[in-house]
């Protein structure tokens, strides 16, 4: 697969990748997994800096060839009339801190932004964060098959703050997304996934629009954030749960050919401890949208961690196993119901 090829030729992938790569050297398994190019790389002659051939820049995987669709139009409530969003179409191509200043589409923004309280260095509700970060966007509006509207801003002036906006004109859909580096305890970076419409206790990926999934991957890579990261969502019920990784980053490139290398099993491995650690933390912080909590690991989950680091090390696929028994713990946290704790006397 040529994105997971020239991903692991980018030193950044020991930002995103450095706790598999532990992993894979404590099982002493690395050297059996194939493909890693700079491995490969290191053992073929060197040629004169004037012949190498740059890299291709890293892309991330197109979600439809990743993760299959389980998109129900049901999980958005109170869809908003298409004729109420025609007046989008005169935005294509119009900078996006002009859109903001639009009295029209702020009080369309009420109808999908979350009306709750954000923690972006400090207390603040989601739409004044909004507003930081588009204040001095340039960036244009697009307005894709006169349907699929995306604005983008990348200016914030603190913790990489960077977000965006997606409106489905014809299904009367809109979501967004925020993403920064946090200082309050809780998983960093993270990408906090938004919409006022949706009411769901839990998502995965794969639950929302195909069109939606294939923007947020265009987004990501144009804003430098990294296809494996912390996940939230943020709902109308104004509680913070768990976005859900069900990519499957080793997915066929078509339905004849395999991956060209194994590589990608390490991001499939983090995607699935970033669930479990946020799913861990919105248990403990009761899923506040602004939460300021350093995680803790109980004696439940460190108990669990020795299980699986004995179960999986033992074991003929030790990768395999702990993604599976991840995804299991995963599941098991987010389903269970809420702690309720004894009034005090």
């Amino acid at each position: 697969m040529v994105f997971a090829r020239a991903f692991l030729r980018n030193r950044k992938i020991f930002r995103v990748l450095g706790s598999s790569v532990l992993f894979l050297l404590c099982s002493g398994i690395l050297p059996h997994v194939a493909g890693y190019g700079w491995a490969q790389e290191s053992a073929s002659p060197s040629r004169p800096p004037e012949t190498q051939t740059p890299p291709p820049p890293p892309q991330p995987p197109a979600p439809s060839q990743t993760s299959a669709s389980n998109y129900d139009k049901a999980i958005f409530l109170k869809p908003i009339p298409a004729d109420q969003l025609a007046f989008l179409n005169q935005f294509q191509g119009v900078a996006a801190k002009d859109v903001m200043r639009d009295k029209q589409f702020r009080k369309l923004m009420k109808s999908f932004v979350p009306d709750c309280m954000f923690h972006y260095g400090r207390d603040m509700g989601l739409s004044d964060a909004l507003d930081i970060v588009f204040k001095d966007s340039a960036l244009q509006v697009q307005v894709r098959d006169g349907r699929y509207l995306t604005m983008s801003g990348l200016n914030g002036p603190y913790l990489a703050g960077r977000a965006f906006l997606w409106i489905d004109m014809q299904d009367g859909i809109g979501l967004g997304g925020f993403y920064f580096h946090p200082t309050n305890g809780e998983p960093t970076p993270s990408l906090n996934v938004f919409s006022r419409q949706v009411k769901e206790d839990y998502l995965a990926l794969s639950q929302l629009p195909p069109e939606f999934a294939e923007d947020l991957v265009r987004w990501s890579e144009e804003s430098r954030v990294p296809p494996v990261t912390t996940r939230y969502f943020l709902t109308g019920s104004n509680k913070k749960i768990l976005l859900e990784h069900d990519e499957e980053f080793c997915a066929p490139t078509n339905a004849t050919n395999a991956p060209a290398d194994s590589s990608c099993v390490l991001m499939d491995a983090d995607a699935a401890d970033l669930d479990m650690d946020a799913a861990n933390y919105l248990e403990q912080t009761h899923h506040a949208t602004n939460a300021t909590a350093w995680m803790i690991n109980g004696p439940e989950q460190v108990a669990w961690l020795q299980v699986r680091d004995n179960t999986c090390g033992r074991g003929p696929n030790p990768v395999g196993c702990r993604i599976r028994m991840a995804h299991e713990r995963t599941a098991v946290i987010i389903r269970r119901p809420p702690v309720v704790h004894a009034p005090h006397r």
